[in-house]
């Protein structure tokens, strides 16, 4: 077979998508590769097709086995030969691995970067035909990534042990500076570069000021997501059981995922979600790396990512069957203050300052009234036009804007009076002339600035709290003691005025959910009547049901409603193996 007939045959796709194509060549040319492409893009088709074209077998490196271990299993069930090696099998079942990998009956073969120092292992290496290498998720290697590990560093052993063997690089996400460390570090031979637009089209982002802890923002977002996939981020393990508790309190399945559990928890936890048994995992950054659900319809930060590297990889992972998706990002004031705490305990090294940096770009494009995509794309070294319709910031009107610098003189010149010792709820609540016993205790109901802040609510005056923390007109002491900065004191003085978006000073409502564009007109009954049946099948054979078909593939299957074999093979992701597992059980359906 041709590469367009194994494209169609193992994979169900009739045609490549941008850049795919450009890869497999250069795979098959036999040349170093390194990719940049965002998640969703389709990067292991262009490792996985071109091995299946070559004699020999492929070397898949990846940092985490549930990816390993999904993507072996999706493999499989496209009749594709693959394994992984990995410390949680049995010592007979790594031998029956290494005797099918002599024996050339296995095409691709899925570990992590830590069996690659193993001798054993390498020594076993050098006696199978290798026809390639591939580094998945390739930023691990750089020490200016996001997600830099030491195993990885030491990758650059390849070059020296396989001289002559190629090797492809992926990651989903690189700055140039990345970029350059990725080739330099692996010992890449002038190899093909190829990056991909960070432009996610089927991806819409949200990111709002936290209103309190969240929770009533939250639930105005997952009405619009009844019944789908998505993953909830939150900061502490504490806070992922607080807020999974919270959704099961509201009906909704979630549960909470984080380094803390128990493994079999862990394990437990994910499979349930892969296979749609449970809708919403409320997470760490522990969750989701790798993940290979096609079918998460949304993300929500509760809190701020501590760099755009995590940010982008995260909401990656909604909508990687190209189906329209939702994110949500909430953040404070607050979250800034946290994550320099965590980065100042760091010692001082040349990355602590780039932390700090990596976090400013953060707060920038939370803060920023421009393009999010666009943004995203500027700090990745990607220029783009804006999104027109796909973020927050470009479908709200043009934004009108209240001066608040009166009221921010009010909260500073609080700030000094109570002299600076005391935090932000009670300093509202001297401005709101609050009876609490701590208030009259101190004496401060006699203070002049007592009581003249009852025209705002202690939300917002919250959220003008926040606003003079990101100006830097204040900073938070120990204790979150509230402090005036040189800033704060010109601002009391008249100095400066204060603008404030409106929406900011109002309990922001989740937009209207827009029409899902892709495939408008299909047939949500006989949609509904499919996923049953995927489910019932992937129930009795033990995988989640993405894998039988995506969320994409039963749409076109409920608009077209094909009625025979030739019909079938029309349909976005069914070719010839997928028709011959599952072909006639769906045509059933669709007959009857």
């Amino acid at each position: 077979m041709n590469k367009l007939e194994t494209l169609e045959h193992y994979f169900g796709h009739s045609a490549f998508r941008p850049l795919q194509e450009e890869v497999v060549d250069a795979i098959l040319d036999k040349q170093d590769v390194l990719m940049i492409l965002p998640t969703g893009g389709g990067k292991s088709l262009c490792y996985q097709l071109p091995t299946l074209l070559m004699e020999g077998i492929t070397v898949v490196v990846s940092p985490l086995l549930a990816l390993m271990h999904d993507q072996v299993v999706a493999l499989q069930e496209n009749d594709i030969p693959a394994a992984m090696l990995s410390s949680m099998q049995s010592l007979e079942e790594g031998q029956a691995i290494e005797q099918k990998l002599r024996r050339g009956e296995i095409k691709l073969l899925y570990v992590a970067p830590e069996r690659l120092t193993n001798a054993y292992f390498l020594n076993l290496l050098h006696q199978l035909p290798i026809n390639f290498f591939v580094i998945d998720e390739a930023h691990c290697v750089s020490e200016w990534g996001h997600e830099f590990r030491e195993n990885y560093r030491r990758l650059s052993l390849l070059k020296e042990q396989f001289s002559t063997t190629p090797i492809a690089a992926f990651t989903a996400t690189a700055t140039h500076a990345v970029e350059s460390d990725i080739a330099s570090n692996l010992g890449l031979q002038n190899p093909k570069r190829v990056r991909g637009s960070l432009f996610r089209e089927n991806l819409t982002i949200h990111a709002r000021h936290r209103i309190k802890d969240g929770r009533a923002q939250l639930m105005e977002f997952l009405k619009l997501h009844k019944g789908e996939s998505g993953i909830i981020y939150t900061l502490s393990r504490k806070s992922t059981e607080a807020v999974a508790h919270f959704l099961q309190t509201k009906g909704i399945e979630a549960k909470a995922y984080h380094a803390g559990l128990p493994t079999e928890e862990k394990n437990a936890t994910y499979a349930d979600f892969v296979a749609d048994r449970v809708q919403v995992v409320v997470a760490t950054i522990a969750f989701g790396m790798g993940i290979d659900k096609s079918n998460i319809r949304f993300v929500v930060h509760m809190t701020m990512p501590k760099t755009l590297e995590n940010f982008y990889q995260e909401i990656g992972r909604a909508g990687r069957d190209g189906v329209e998706s939702e994110t949500l990002l909430l953040f404070s004031a607050q979250d800034i203050v946290q994550q320099k705490s965590f980065i100042e305990d760091l010692p001082e090294t040349p990355y602590k300052a780039h932390a700090f940096n990596k976090l400013d770009a953060m707060v920038r494009f939370a803060n920023s009234e421009n393009c999010r995509h666009q943004s995203v794309a500027a700090y990745f070294d990607d220029r783009i036009e804006a999104c027109g319709n796909k973020c927050d910031n470009c479908t709200a009107p043009e934004s009108e804007k209240v001066d608040i610098t009166t009221a921010a003189r009010m909260l500073l010149s609080t700030i000094l009076r109570t002299e600076q010792n005391f935090g932000l709820h009670y300093v509202i609540d001297v401005l709101k002339g609050s009876k609490e016993q701590r208030v009259l205790q101190n004496g401060h109901d006699a203070l002049s600035v007592y009581g003249i802040g009852e025209e705002y609510s202690k939300s917002q005056w919250l959220t003008i709290g926040d606003k003079l923390l990101e100006l830097n007109a204040v900073s938070i002491g120990e204790f979150k003691v509230y402090k005036l900065t040189e800033f704060g004191a010109e601002v009391i003085k008249g100095a400066h005025t204060i603008a404030l978006k409106k929406e900011r000073l109002t309990v922001q409502k989740a937009a209207p959910k827009k029409k899902v564009s892709y495939f408008d007109d299909y047939d949500v009954e006989v949609y509904d009547k499919l996923r049953e049946l995927r489910t019932e099948i992937a129930s009795k054979k033990g995988i989640p049901p993405y894998i039988v078909f995506s969320d994409k593939t039963l749409k076109d299957l409920s608009n077209k409603q094909p009625q025979d074999k030739e019909e079938m093979l029309a349909v976005h992701g069914i070719g010839e193996v997928k028709f011959e597992r599952y072909g006639e059980v769906f045509l059933e359906l669709l007959n009857a």
